[in-house]
């Protein structure tokens, strides 16, 4: 019925759609008294432990970890992986979805920046263009433009230039250990290993403690189940059938998706030049991708981040 390319485009768009849909459900749930710590803390704990029990009946030889990488996979999710949850949901919590959404967007042209430094790939004057106009438009999206600066959500916008720094790391790191683990492998032991952090700085399950009604149950399980696991299968099932690149550059729908649901169902609305910002922002990571394509293919990065000599690859 469908070819594997439109295959993989709807996987990815359905994983953009999930996103989105939970960054809204969140809000919903931030406005009507919950924590940003208990949020992130119940997420975790769902997510992991529905993963786990996902994996123990479709494949328990993933839960096997090379000992010599389990230190990398411990810090990855106790500290990268816990602070990637908290800083999106804590920003999410202070300022319009969309922001934070596209702020978190950053973390592609961080990792573009990373490449070029570390990886040996090439400065241009597209790439440079492309990482000046997001900042740019990330600078009209949190509405800096402003006269009155003092009045903008300072925190909230910290929170989420954290968010693109915690998961560019987590996009650099976790790409490095896909390529020595099995993808759902690393994203169990995040999502435990950052569960684990979150129940020793946070009273341990206590969103549980409290006294969240139905709805808000539902809205937590969803975000967890739906959003925080099924989003990775759809994606990676995606990245399966067209270029990582192309599953990137598909996955730019969420900050349009959740804008359209911040719009009917939360009352945020943009103005133009937020908008503008918004557009400037999707086609700086659109055009960074397509750079990128055919530069990571090249053999002289493919030595570098493998930490090869000329002599190792022909």
């Amino acid at each position: 019925m469908f070819s594997q390319n439109q295959k993989g485009y709807l996987s990815v768009l359905l994983a953009a759609a999930i996103w989105a849909s939970s960054g809204a459900i969140g809000k919903v749930l931030l406005k009507r008294g919950l924590t940003p710590y208990d949020l992130v803390q119940t997420r975790l704990i769902f997510a992991a432990f529905f993963l786990g029990i996902f994996l123990l009946f479709w494949d328990r030889k993933r839960f096997i970890v090379p000992l010599a990488l389990f230190p990398e996979l411990f810090v990855l999710g106790a500290i990268v992986m816990a602070l990637v949850q908290f800083t999106y949901f804590y920003a999410i919590s202070q300022i319009q979805l969309v922001a934070a959404v596209l702020l978190q967007y950053q973390a592609p042209i961080l990792v573009a920046l990373y490449s070029m430094v570390f990886w040996n790939e090439k400065f241009s004057i597209l790439k440079v263009s492309s990482i000046i106009l997001a900042i740019f438009g990330c600078y009209l999206v949190v509405g800096a433009y402003n006269t009155d600066f003092c009045k903008l959500n300072i925190k909230g916008i910290a929170g989420g230039i954290a968010a693109a720094f915690s998961y560019a790391g987590y996009t650099l790191w976790g790409e490095r250990l896909m390529r020595r683990c099995d993808p759902w492998t690393v994203v169990f032991y995040s999502l435990l290993f950052a569960a684990l952090t979150w129940n020793i700085i946070h009273p341990p399950f206590n969103a549980f403690s409290g006294s969240l009604g139905v709805a808000q149950w539902v809205g937590l399980i969803y975000i967890a189940t739906i959003g925080g696991v099924g989003s990775y299968g759809l994606y990676f099932l995606g990245v399966n059938y067209i270029r990582s690149t192309r599953a990137m550059i598909t996955a730019t729908a969420e900050p349009m998706l959740a804008g359209a649901l911040a719009y009917l169902f939360l009352g945020e609305s943009m103005d133009l030049a937020q908008v503008l910002g918004a557009a400037f922002v999707i086609l700086a990571i659109v055009t960074l991708q397509l750079v990128r394509e055919d530069n990571l293919a090249s053999p002289e990065n493919i030595r570098s981040r493998h930490g090869l000599k000329s002599s190792n690859v022909p």
